[in-house]
């Protein structure tokens, strides 16, 4: 795989990675709106989100991404 290439599969990763968050983080938003904090799927999304969390403070640490990226 040449430097291009992977530049472009980091970009579509972290990319997913931020959409992961965005995403768990907005459901969570609405389960909790609805009182539904205790249910099996908020405790799912809670756990994604913590783990994109983690991925993209790896990508800040090591400089891959800016601090409004995260």
């Amino acid at each position: 795989m040449n430097n291009e290439a992977r530049l472009e599969a980091f970009e579509k990763m972290l990319s997913a990675v931020q959409n992961g968050y965005e995403t768990a983080n907005e459901k969570m938003i609405k389960l909790k709106a609805e009182g539904k904090e205790k249910t099996v799927t908020f405790r799912q999304l809670m756990d994604d989100k913590m783990l994109y969390k983690s991925m993209l403070s790896m990508y800040k640490l090591y400089g891959l991404a800016d601090d409004n990226e995260v």
